[in-house]
C-alpha cells in the first residue's frame, strides 16, 4: 500500500505538470486534494492496513498530501497567480465582499412598531413588555378563558409543556400580547395606560394574510369612569393620526372572553392600487371584563378600563399598500428597497 502512495504521488505530479490554465488547475485540485479526492480516499483506506503498519502508512499519506499541496501552489504561481475568485484559492475566513446598495434602513415591521408607539405615546400610553415564553395562567386563566374554550386547544397553540399535566400551569409561546396586560395589572396600581408591542405565535397556515409568527400591539387603559365612548374616541384618533384624517373605521359587535362588551375594529383599506378599498379587520377591542380585573386584584366597582389589540402586519399592509404578509418576511431586497 505504501507503493500505491508512491504511484499516486507520481501520477498526481505528472497530471499537475500538464495543467495549462487556471481551470485545469482547479480540476486537478478537486481530483487529488478535494474533499472527495484521491488523497482523501487514500487516507480513508488506513482502515484496511494491518495494525502494525498503520503509523507508517498514515505518515506517508500526510507527506504525499503536503507534497502535492506545495506542488500545486508552485504550479499556480507559474501560471500567473491564483485562479479566478470563486474557482480556487479562496480564503473562506476573509470577510465577504460589500456590495453598496445605498444607505441602510430599519425593517418595515420595526418602523411601523415605532410609529404606532409614537402615536399612542401622544395619547398618554407608555410601553410595557413581557416574556414570549408564557404560562397558561397568564395566557388563558386570568384572561377569563375557561378550560373548555377552543382557543386553548393544543392544535391552536405552541405548547412547551404537556397541557394535560396535572397540578401545573403549562408553558407555551404566547398566542397574544394580552398576557402583558395581565402582568401590568398584577404589578401596578391604577390608573395607567400602556401599549404592549411584541411577537406572538399561533400554528396558522401561512397565506396572504396569516403567519405562524406575527406581531401585535395591545392597549390597556384602567381608570375611574372609563367607558366605551373613551375606547371609540381613542381608536378613531389613532386611525386618523396614523392613516390620515380621511380614515374610515367601524366597530362591529363581537365576543371575547376578556372584554364585555366586545367589538371588532375594521378599517377601509386599499391593498392594491388597481382594486377598490375594502373593509379589513385590524383587531379586537372592548371594555375589560370585571372578572379579569378581579383576577388581578383590581376592584371592578372602583375601576373600569378598555383594551384593544391590533396586528402590526395588518397595519403595515394597510399603511403601505402591501398585498401579501409573506412579503414582510421573505427579505427580498427588491421589495424592501421600495419602503
Amino acid at each position: 500500500m505504501l507503493e500505491r502512495l508512491d504511484q499516486l504521488e507520481a501520477e498526481a505530479k505528472s497530471a499537475l505538470a500538464a495543467a495549462a490554465d487556471a481551470g485545469a488547475l482547479e480540476q486537478w485540485r478537486i481530483a487529488y486534494l478535494g474533499g472527495s479526492g484521491k488523497v482523501k480516499a487514500a487516507l480513508a483506506a488506513v482502515k484496511d492496513v494491518p495494525k502494525e503498519h498503520k503509523p507508517a502508512y498514515g505518515q506517508r499519506v500526510n507527506a504525499v498530501s503536503a507534497s502535492l499541496a506545495a506542488a500545486f501552489a508552485e504550479r499556480q504561481a507559474q501560471l500567473g497567480g491564483a485562479a479566478p475568485a470563486g474557482i480556487a484559492g479562496i480564503d473562506v475566513t476573509e470577510p465577504g465582499r460589500i456590495y453598496s446598495t445605498g444607505p441602510g434602513r430599519r425593517h418595515i415591521i420595526s418602523r411601523v412598531r415605532d410609529e404606532l408607539v409614537e402615536v399612542f405615546a401622544r395619547m398618554g400610553f407608555e410601553v410595557a413588555t413581557g416574556p414570549e415564553l408564557e404560562d397558561d395562567e397568564h395566557n388563558f386563566v386570568k384572561l377569563n378563558i375557561p378550560p373548555e374554550h377552543p382557543a386553548r386547544d393544543p392544535i391552536d397553540n405552541f405548547y412547551i409543556d404537556e397541557p394535560a399535566a396535572q397540578g401545573k400551569s403549562p408553558r407555551m409561546l404566547r398566542s397574544q400580547t394580552s398576557t402583558v396586560q395581565i402582568r401590568v395589572m398584577e404589578t401596578r396600581k391604577p390608573p395607567f395606560r400602556v401599549v404592549a408591542p411584541g411577537r406572538v405565535y399561533r400554528p396558522d397556515t401561512v397565506d396572504a394574510t396569516h403567519s405562524f409568527m406575527f406581531h401585535q400591539i395591545e392597549g390597556l387603559a384602567i381608570d375611574r369612569g372609563v367607558s366605551m365612548a373613551d375606547l371609540k374616541s381613542t381608536l378613531l384618533h389613532f386611525a386618523r393620526a396614523y392613516f390620515g384624517p380621511e380614515a374610515e373605521v367601524r366597530l362591529r359587535p363581537s365576543y371575547f372572553p376578556f372584554t364585555e362588551p366586545s367589538a371588532e375594529f375594521d378599517m377601509k383599506i386599499r391593498l392594491r392600487p388597481d382594486q377598490p378599498a375594502r373593509w379589513v379587520e385590524l383587531g379586537g377591542c372592548g371594555m375589560v371584563d370585571p372578572a379579569v380585573l378581579e383576577a388581578c386584584n383590581i376592584d371592578p366597582e372602583e375601576w373600569t378600563g378598555f383594551a384593544f389589540g391590533f396586528g402590526i402586519e395588518r397595519l403595515a399592509m394597510g399603511k403601505y399598500g402591501i398585498p401579501d404578509i409573506r412579503m414582510l418576511f421573505e427579505n427580498d431586497l427588491r421589495f424592501l428597497r421600495q419602503l
